[in-house]
C-alpha cells in the first residue's frame, strides 16, 4: 500500500485547508482503515483523526480536532481527506496520512503498517 499526501500550505489563523491522500493500489482501499497524524516541531507524532474501512464508517478525532476537522474517505477515488477549519497556530505541524487493516494498530499510532510522506501545514497568527 502506498500513500501520497497533498494539500499542505500556509494559512492565517481562522482559515481552512484541505488535505488529501491518495491510496494505491485501489483494490486495497476498502480493506484499510485510514487516518491523519501530525508532528509539530519538538513534539511526538499524535493522532488527529481516523476513519474505519467499513461500518458506517466510524470516525474518531483528537480533542483538539473535534468540531474543527472532518475526515472523509472516497472509495471511488481511493482517497482520504482531512478538512481543517478554524485553524490555529498550534495546528502547525507536518501532517501524515496512514493506513492499516487493523483499527487498533491505526489508533495506536505506533504499530501502523503504512505511512505517507508528510505535508507541512503552517498557521500564522
Amino acid at each position: 500500500v502506498q500513500l501520497q499526501a497533498s494539500g499542505g500550505g500556509s494559512v492565517q489563523a481562522g482559515g481552512s485547508l484541505r488535505l488529501s491522500c491518495a491510496v494505491s493500489p485501489g483494490r486495497t482501499f476498502t480493506r484499510v482503515a485510514l487516518g491523519w497524524f501530525r508532528q509539530a516541531p519538538g513534539k511526538e507524532r499524535e493522532l488527529v483523526a481516523i476513519i474505519s474501512a467499513t461500518g458506517g464508517p466510524v470516525r474518531e478525532y483528537s480533542d483538539s480536532a473535534k468540531g474543527r476537522f472532518t475526515i472523509s474517505r472516497d472509495n471511488a477515488k481511493s482517497t482520504v481527506e482531512l478538512q481543517m477549519n478554524s485553524l490555529k497556530p498550534e495546528d502547525t505541524a507536518v501532517y501524515y496520512c496512514a493506513a492499516d487493516m487493523d483499527w487498533v494498530h491505526l489508533r495506536s499510532g505506533t504499530r501502523v503498517h503504512y505511512w505517507g510522506q508528510g505535508t507541512l501545514v503552517t498557521v500564522s497568527s
